[in-house]
């Protein structure tokens, strides 16, 4: 069963209707799981909120799976390689490569520079799709 995960630069764009929003949707569709960090929910209404489009956010997390924040992931995050991966990033980082390493990950989808390198020092596939 293919999953992804999906970081907030993703689902943010789709949000704001940018123009990349139509190939997300067609690439998120390809996986029957989509997953993230309970990071996601409070990064999406953080941008909604700004962007009075709070009544769009909960249509948008509907498909998506959130992995709750425990101290294990949270650890993770403090020393997950590279360096560069900003802080809240790195829990999402953390956050996937958990699911990666239970087998239950296919792609990482971000548009995110340094997270995308991060994902992929760990060795998982990035997509950014346009």
């Amino acid at each position: 069963m293919p999953s992804v995960y999906v970081d907030t630069s993703a689902l943010g764009r789709i949000l704001l209707g940018a123009p990349e929003s139509a190939a997300i949707r067609r690439d998120l569709a390809r996986f029957d799981q989509r997953v993230s960090s309970r990071l996601l929910r409070i990064e999406i209404h953080r941008v909604a909120l700004r962007e009075t489009l709070v009544d769009a956010v909960e249509p948008l997390l509907a498909d998506i799976s959130l992995i709750p924040l425990d101290e294990g992931i949270l650890v993770d995050a403090e020393t997950i390689r590279p360096a560069t991966v900003a802080s809240l990033d790195a829990i999402h980082l953390a956050t996937a490569v958990r699911v990666a390493e239970a087998g239950e990950l296919d792609a990482l989808m971000t548009y995110d520079k340094r997270l995308a390198d991060g994902a992929r020092e760990h060795g998982l596939t990035v997509l950014s799709p346009s």
